[in-house]
């Protein structure tokens, strides 16, 4: 078994997620959206969260490193799944972010090539993938 690295592709994307905040939190956001602090609620909590990550960003890089993690948005298409199986190279997914798998994969090509997932994020791929690889996503 070896581990192959497939070259990195940009973009940028971004998930929804819902949080519940008590009412008296929630009133002294919208009372700082009021004063013009922030352009809405979106704005404060994007802002908060961010200013979070700072403060722990080293920790974040440190974790990154030892646990051999990709950063960012990493997209495997179908010809670098094929080029893999061509190889007999199997793939190994760790990406702190988003990993996407191309649609055109199919769930026999998933499984061939794809050994293990850890995503802290998002995994977009098809349904089919998704089952097809349940027992290797961490």
């Amino acid at each position: 078994m070896s581990v192959h690295e497939l070259r990195r592709k940009s973009g940028d994307s971004s998930e929804k997620i819902t949080i519940n905040l008590g009412v008296v939190d929630l009133g002294q956001i919208d009372l700082l959206v009021q004063e013009g602090f922030y352009s809405n609620r979106t704005d404060l909590i994007r802002t908060a969260i961010r200013n979070q990550l700072s403060t722990h960003a080293e920790v974040v890089r440190e974790t990154v490193t030892r646990k051999a993690f990709v950063l960012g948005l990493e997209h495997y298409s179908r010809e670098d799944l094929e080029v893999l199986q061509s190889a007999g190279e199997t793939l190994q997914i760790q990406v702190l972010g988003m990993a996407s798998i191309a649609d055109d994969v199919s769930p026999e090509l998933a499984r061939a090539t794809i050994e293990s997932v850890v995503v802290l994020g998002a995994l977009h791929a098809s349904k089919a993938v998704k089952a097809a690889l349940a027992d290797r996503i961490h």
